[in-house]
């Protein structure tokens, strides 16, 4: 099983200031359509297939793998991914909490396996070393709020 987190302070010194509300916009936003959030080319195809007041559905292609995910808001608190189908099954989450400080954090974690592969085996060691590294959700986390603050400034927020 592959298991990871990371978080992130939403206002570090010299950034834009975004409010909860603002990072939960963003953070829908990506849940909704991947492709306005990831780098060009990475997401190619990300619809959402079936809504309800608990949940919705989508259907992306992401770095060539197709992925249906079941994906459950928790307004201005947590988004949650189920991956139903796809290479991965298990459950992302990204969520927004204050710390003891009072200062607004972006934290990702996850529990994960990779479909048909033997559990700890290569595959999944490989698969958690790139969670842990640099270019790994937390890269992922930063680069989400980098793009929050980009369609703030657009007036797309």
């Amino acid at each position: 099983m592959i298991y990871s987190t990371a978080t992130v302070p939403v206002n570090p010194e010299g950034e834009t200031r975004l409010t909860r509300e603002q990072v939960w916009k963003g953070l829908e936003l990506k849940a909704r359509d991947a492709r306005l959030f990831l780098p060009p080319g990475l997401c190619t195809r990300c619809d959402v297939t079936e809504e309800s007041a608990t949940h919705f559905v989508r259907d992306a292609t992401i770095a060539g793998a197709d992925l249906r995910e079941i994906i459950v808001l928790e307004p201005q608190r947590k988004v949650t991914f189920f991956q139903a189908t796809g290479p991965r099954e298990g459950a992302i989450v990204n969520e927004l909490f204050e710390d003891e400080a009072g200062a607004l954090q972006l934290k990702f974690y996850c529990y994960l396996g990779l479909r048909d592969k033997e559990p700890n085996g290569p595959e999944e060691q490989a698969e958690q070393k790139q969670f842990d590294s640099d270019k790994g959700y937390k890269a992922a986390l930063l680069s989400t709020l980098k793009r929050t603050r980009e369609m703030l400034a657009e007036g797309k927020l």
